[in-house]
């Protein structure tokens, strides 16, 4: 069994091991920073703490724009090395809190304040449960009980994949928070199996996106579908999943998917093509 395999069964273990501690105070202007799955996470968050009426933007650690009077700003990484992340947290004039999983890493070290997720670190360089483990304690930061999402991981588990891993397109649809997550998983798609792969706010799928629907591909809704969209998709004749697990929960599907997708097509799904399991610029 390859390593992204084991440390997808272990998402529902390590989301219940999440202390929930605040990254942020109440009031608290914040940009959440990260890199690729980190950068999704972060949008995810964004989400949820700006619903719940809390100044919060998330960007491409690269692109972070924090001239717009910000109090804090929270950093994922898993390995902690990622430059992007470590140059930002370098020049930063704020409190920072950064969520890795390695204790000694130089993002750590710059950090004001540090959420150690070392239980959820992993051996593969494609992630799956230190991602979905920092958006737990993210959702838990805020006040969510996850022990329904923690339930649904666990059947996600055991559904049955069918023959979704043979699609040769996949695009993820998601609205409000779960827009982060749909990026994800498209991202898990390329990443693990070499697929096309899209994703976008599902409201914009009709604006352009859905003329690519057709049999033998997927459009993926994350959470709630907006009225009428699971009958146009049917229309084209492309394959329509929708859930009522938690959505955090959905992406553990996808990520099923993604590395079942990888094995048919005689890929290692540990190995993904191009990707290290840390990008550090000039390593």
């Amino acid at each position: 069994m390859s390593f992204v395999a084991v440390e997808i069964a272990g998402q529902p273990g390590c989301w219940g091991r999440v202390s929930g501690a605040p990254v942020a105070r109440v009031g608290e202007r914040v940009a959440v920073v990260g890199c690729g799955t980190s950068w999704f996470v972060g949008m995810a968050f964004a989400a949820l703490r700006s619903a719940r009426g809390e100044w919060t933007d998330a960007f491409a650690a690269s692109e972070a724009d924090l001239g717009r009077g910000y109090d804090r700003v929270v950093a994922i990484t898993r390995s902690g090395t990622t430059t992007e992340v470590v140059d930002l947290l370098e020049r930063v004039d704020l409190p920072s809190t950064v969520i890795t999983g390695v204790a000694d890493s130089p993002a750590a070290e710059l950090a004001g304040e540090t959420v150690l997720l070392d239980f959820a670190d992993e051996q593969s360089v494609v992630q799956t449960r230190f991602a979905t483990t920092a958006l737990a304690h993210l959702r838990a930061s805020l006040g969510e009980d996850l022990s329904a999402a923690i339930a649904d991981a666990g059947t996600a588990l055991e559904v049955d994949l069918q023959d979704l891993p043979d699609a040769e397109q996949f695009t993820f649809l998601g609205q409000g928070w779960t827009v982060g997550l749909a990026h994800e998983a498209a991202l898990k798609i390329r990443e693990a199996a070499g697929l096309w792969s899209e994703s976008y706010p599902a409201m914009e799928y009709r604006h352009g996106p859905i003329s690519i629907a057709q049999p033998g591909r997927v459009a993926w809704v994350f959470g709630q579908a907006p009225d009428g969209l699971e009958a146009d998709i049917a229309k084209t004749g492309a394959t329509y999943v929708g859930s009522d697990l938690d959505p955090m929960a959905q992406l553990v599907l996808a990520q099923r998917v993604a590395v079942e997708a990888a094995l048919r097509r005689g890929l290692d799904p540990d190995r993904p093509r191009n990707l290290t399991r840390s990008v550090v610029l000039g390593a």
